[in-house]
């Protein structure tokens, strides 16, 4: 195999992070919302169905909407927009940046404005003609540049698109961006609204959603399970990083890793998983595999997308697999936000020095959590893993 070296040239710190989730809008309701074994999946109405969905609480919402009334221009925006907006108010004021420290702003979408993109083409089909904000209000470029507009910021702002691993990849764009000396600091995430019929038919047709509507309807890294369970969720999650190793930091980032692989189908991801078998022993790069203690894994609640990944741990930890768990169990499959919803659940993990477990998978608590990877993974196997520590 193939590898290529982690080239992470200095430590560099988190030192803020903020999220709008199934979980709530605070660090501290979240962690508290990690303590149970509750899931915030449920049964959400359509026009002509019902499916399972991880929506956000009504607080939450009622957060949302007056972020919505609070500006005239932000009447006309998705939620995806609306949700990094919030996040990431949340995550500068954690970290105390402001517009003048020319920082850099990276937030991507797997599928970005998906509710308005739906509501104008339902528009165009009815009256044949487009509404005047229909193209600019519907572009992925909008979330990251609508946040710099709220945020007063003068620095670069990207956003993009690279579905599942999406906001793992906008770390590893800020990461570059701080290597390179171009900044010195960048905020990165990912936001999703996905909860549209349409939206959730598509992930219907791949005959990859969960129909359960008892016990957990997510069995994510449940390995023993006969039929796929993956359950969309919503939110936006995102991170302040800061050059070097800050004495405010609540964890530096160690590793990182990337891969792909040859597409064989058009949501295809090996059986051995070699994609996350490239990352993960990229982001390793000269620690011992002994040293990790826990993974947080991918597990969309798949039976092939899950044992994968397994089997990809497998064979880069060989006899002494670190300790698994995951979130989507509980608040259901985030796409493009779910990396970084994984990098804050390590981050929590860090700091109370406690290993949440998953329903289905009993992995030994580590005595002490120094290290934790976390993975990420897109249609045609865009892998990426972020090693984090205290």
């Amino acid at each position: 195999m193939l590898k290529i070296k982690n080239r992470l040239q200095q430590p560099i710190s988190i030192t803020a992070i903020a999220s709008v989730s199934p979980l709530g809008i605070s660090l501290e309701e979240t962690w508290k919302n990690y303590q149970n074994n509750a899931h915030c999946i449920a049964d959400k109405a359509f026009s002509n169905f019902s499916a399972l969905v991880a929506e956000l609480p009504l607080k939450a919402k009622q957060e949302i909407e007056s972020l919505r009334a609070s500006d005239a221009k932000y009447k006309a925006l998705d939620d995806t927009v609306l949700y990094a907006i919030f996040a990431a108010r949340e995550a500068i004021g954690k970290a105390q940046w402001n517009a003048d420290d020319n920082f850099g702003i990276n937030i991507g979408s797997s599928r970005g404005a998906t509710a308005l993109f739906e509501r104008y083409y339902d528009q165009f089909l009815s009256s044949h003609t487009a509404e005047t904000l229909a193209s600019p209000t519907t572009t992925l470029g909008n979330i990251s540049s609508w946040v710099a507009h709220d945020l007063q910021t003068q620095g670069p702002e990207i956003s993009h698109s690279i579905t599942c691993s999406t906001a793992l990849h906008a770390m590893l764009n800020g990461i570059a961006w701080i290597n390179s000396g171009m900044c010195s600091k960048f905020l990165v995430g990912g936001s999703e609204a996905p909860l549209t019929a349409f939206t959730v038919a598509q992930m219907q047709a791949l005959k990859i959603y969960s129909k359960s509507k008892t016990g957990y309807p997510c069995h994510a890294l449940d390995l023993d399970k006969k039929r796929n369970s993956m359950v969309l969720g919503e939110g936006a999650s995102i991170a302040c990083l800061e050059q070097g190793i800050q004495a405010d930091a609540i964890a530096i980032i160690k590793g990182f890793g990337y891969a792909t692989e040859i597409l064989e189908h058009n949501v295809s991801l090996s059986a051995e998983g070699t994609c996350f078998q490239r990352s993960m022993t990229m982001a390793l790069g000269n620690l011992s595999p002994d040293d990790i203690d826990i993974i947080i894994t991918h597990t969309p609640g798949t039976i092939k997308g899950d044992l994968a990944e397994i089997n990809a741990i497998i064979k880069v930890f060989c006899n002494k697999i670190p300790s698994l768990t995951t979130n989507k169990w509980k608040v259901g499959h985030t796409l493009g936000t779910s990396g970084m919803l994984s990098i804050e659940f390590a981050l929590l993990m860090l700091q109370h020095q406690e290993f949440i477990t998953s329903p289905f998978y009993n992995g030994k608590s580590p005595e002490q959590i120094n290290n934790i990877l976390v993975n990420a993974v897109g249609f045609g196997g865009n892998a990426v893993t972020i090693l984090l520590s205290k």
